[in-house]
């Protein structure tokens, strides 16, 4: 099996920073692009950034410039630094990847979530 482990929530004034992390382990061949989603209470999930194997990126307008997504291969780890935070960033955040394990059958795999609360 595979599954995704996030970590690095919490709470942080306006203004911060956080830097969620998200390993991947398991029966893993290759992973393709990884991603960032967000659910604040009363909305739907949303896409907040993407990442592909070769490090194209692509960011929900909210948070383009404030929001970097990164990944490191070696370690099946993806990243989202977050700075300049507003309250309105306040959700749990989900990382999800695309995963072809050791025996090529192609997942959607998501993690369990992390809490990000922004207030003063």
């Amino acid at each position: 099996q595979v599954q995704l482990v996030e970590s690095g929530g919490g709470l942080v004034q306006p203004g911060g920073s956080l830097r969620l992390s998200c390993a991947a382990s398991g029966s893993i061949f290759i992973i393709n692009a990884m991603d960032w989603y967000r659910q604040a209470p009363g909305n739907e999930r949303e896409l907040v950034a993407t990442i592909t194997r070769r490090d194209s990126t692509n960011y929900a307008d909210s948070v383009k410039g404030r929001f970097t997504i990164s990944r490191d291969n070696a370690k099946n780890t993806v990243y989202l630094q977050m700075n300049s935070l507003k309250p309105e960033d306040t959700a749990v955040y989900y990382c999800h990847a695309g995963i072809t394990t050791t025996r090529f059958r192609d997942l959607a795999v998501w993690g369990q979530g992390t809490l990000v609360t922004v207030s003063s």
